[in-house]
């Protein structure tokens, strides 16, 4: 099964340290290598890295490690191929525009006998069953609501409920964010923290990397982490149920 990555905050932070154990887990530390890539939105643009290489093994892996972008969303995904050949127009995340907004998804699962009809004008490029979800989900929303966004209420609404009708056809864990908000849907692993002040130090598992968060934030942060597993063994990380749907702005989880 794939892994997921994502990260909401209220400022503009670097994703450096929980890429750093999370980008083992492309080839040394879990045996996902069939590709790679993460989102960074900033501002009204979107800055994505794709490899269809293992992570541990890609010099865009290593850019990104070392060079800290500061984003508000993040999305990263590294993965084990199920549907579709190992292939760059396969590795997720995918990218589309809607309402003038560009939209990020990742996906970890498999889905079986999903063949959505094709509504609205995204269509897939690769030939998985992740995007072809995707794109059924861009034309969705353009279909219930038009040619303007929904209030966020509604919108989570709808992103929820369209979930809930693709779950049966397997395991559909995915992130999915429009730069503002970041979706999280767990059908059978996620986990979340949320980090704020008084800011502490963390353990990564997958690498013997320590920080001290008090050392580089201010007390006015806030960090929300989404993963498919915790990325630290020294934190206290809340397990999502199965069926769960969760929010998350401004670094915390949005109480609905």
């Amino acid at each position: 099964m794939c892994q997921l990555l994502g990260m909401n905050c209220n400022v503009p932070t670097d994703i450096v340290f929980s890429f750093t154990g999370f980008h083992h887990r492309g080839g040394r530390t879990d045996h996902h290598a069939d590709g790679w890539g993460i989102a960074f939105f900033e501002g009204a643009g979107c800055r994505v890295f794709l490899d269809p290489e293992p992570a541990v093994q890609s010099p865009i892996a290593q850019l990104v490690r070392n060079y800290p972008i500061r984003s508000m969303n993040v999305i990263a995904h590294i993965r084990k191929a199920t549907h579709g050949r190992v292939a760059l127009e396969n590795t997720h995340p995918f990218m589309r525009e809607l309402w003038g907004r560009y939209w990020i998804f990742a996906h970890n699962g498999e889905l079986k006998d999903y063949r959505p009809l094709p509504r609205g004008p995204h269509r897939p490029v690769g030939d998985t069953d992740s995007e072809r979800a995707f794109c059924d989900l861009m034309g969705h929303l353009a279909g219930a609501f038009g040619d303007t966004a929904p209030p966020e209420p509604e919108l989570a609404d709808a992103v929820r409920d369209w979930a809930a009708g693709v779950t049966p056809h397997g395991s559909f864990n995915f992130l999915l964010s429009n730069g503002e908000w970041l979706f999280a849907q767990c059908s059978t692993q996620l986990a979340y923290i949320e980090r704020c002040a008084p800011f502490t130090t963390a353990h990564l598992v997958d690498e013997d990397v320590t920080v001290d968060f008090s050392q580089v934030t201010t007390p006015h942060d806030r960090v929300a982490v989404i993963a498919t597993l915790p990325l630290t063994d020294d934190e206290r990380w809340t397990t999502m149920a199965p069926g769960e749907f969760a929010v998350f702005r401004d670094g915390r989880r949005v109480e609905r």
